[in-house]
């Protein structure tokens, strides 16, 4: 049986490092691509895995290169943001060839953009496109999913992240700057999607102890508000932020620091569902949230390669892709995190 070939766009990154590492680990063999060749060299040579890994360059800006990954891959991560810039002619390419796709991507218009454009052609060529599967967006996702599973009408739901310690690659960084200095965000309330100017402010989320209330950024512009109504019948979807994410020393000035010291935040994501007469709450809590999203990644792409995704093609949601509580199990259980649910009444 010929094995699945998984490509890896921007491999050289901190997340594409930790999504190759984390493949290989399960004895895939890997396709790294990227626009620097000799960066592509260096982490084949330092991941030392012989005929397991090849490279192949490719640019955002030459679709014919692009083309060239998608045709030899089964599957493609795309971790090379900020997706604002990147995002639509690799989800492109991977739609137009079929080739199953997952990105990184916390972007709320790039996710939509992904269901607008490629939703179509990601049907006809078979290819299931699953965007924004990290720890942003994607875990928040996946936890809601599991929050309100069987429950028919939900008033609401607020995903919020706190997170200490947070180091900001290069790529996070742009992103982070473009999405908080945006004037469009995205925002899910009365049962629809609504762009618009949003006023940001500061809110408290009472995150269970011993974490205790925070102080929140919000609106946060993550991409649960495109993905959660896909698969929860929700009226309203608010995301939060801690202050805190930003107030660790050198936060923005550390794209250069060593892995293991990226690897020392400590982060918890709680979901809180609402509906009339009662309640359901849940949270993930761990250490390194980029080891969290790039376990996501793979474990979604490895289970579409062997045949335990989705039973439908197109572009999904996580939670709409994957049944979300045995998903996070799945994470927790190879250390991404600890899962906790509660369930209310009603």
């Amino acid at each position: 049986m010929t094995k699945s070939l998984f490509a890896i766009y921007g491999a050289y990154g901190h997340t594409g490092r930790l999504v190759a590492s984390e493949l290989l680990a399960r004895e895939q063999e890997l396709l790294l691509a990227g626009r620097d060749a000799e960066a592509l060299r260096a982490l084949a040579d330092e991941l030392d895995a012989g005929e397991r890994v090849r490279i192949r360059t490719a640019s955002v800006d030459d679709p014919a290169a692009l083309r060239e990954v998608m045709t030899a891959a089964d599957v493609l991560i795309q971790c090379a943001g900020p997706f604002a810039v990147t995002g639509a002619p690799v989800a492109a390419a991977a739609a137009e060839a079929g080739c199953h796709y997952i990105d990184h991507a916390l972007e709320p218009h790039h996710v939509k953009g992904v269901f607008d454009t490629a939703q179509d052609t990601a049907q006809r060529t078979g290819a299931v496109m699953i965007p924004g599967l990290s720890f942003y967006g994607g875990l928040g996702d996946l936890l809601a999913g599991a929050v309100s599973d069987g429950i028919a009408d939900i008033d609401r739901i607020v995903v919020a992240y706190a997170v200490n310690g947070w180091r900001l690659t290069t790529g996070a960084k742009n992103t982070a700057t473009h999405l908080f200095a945006e004037t469009e965000r995205l925002t899910f309330s009365d049962g629809a999607l609504h762009a618009g100017y949003v006023e940001p402010r500061n809110a408290v989320f009472p995150f269970p102890p011993p974490l205790g209330p925070r102080t929140m950024i919000a609106p946060f512009p993550s991409s649960e508000v495109v993905t959660v109504p896909r698969h929860v019948p929700v009226r309203a979807v608010d995301l939060m932020l801690s202050t805190s994410a930003f107030e660790a020393e050198g936060a923005f000035e550390s794209e250069h620091i060593h892995a293991a010291e990226r690897a020392g935040t400590d982060f918890t994501i709680a979901v809180q569902a609402m509906w009339e007469g009662g309640g359901a709450a849940g949270q993930l809590t761990g250490q390194d949230l980029w080891r969290a999203g790039a376990l996501a990644s793979v474990e979604a792409a490895v289970r579409i390669a062997e045949g335990r995704g989705p039973t439908k093609t197109g572009v999904l949601a996580p939670g709409e892709a994957f049944s979300a509580e045995p998903f996070l199990r799945d994470l927790e259980r190879r250390g991404a995190f600890t899962l906790t649910l509660r369930r209310g009444e009603g």
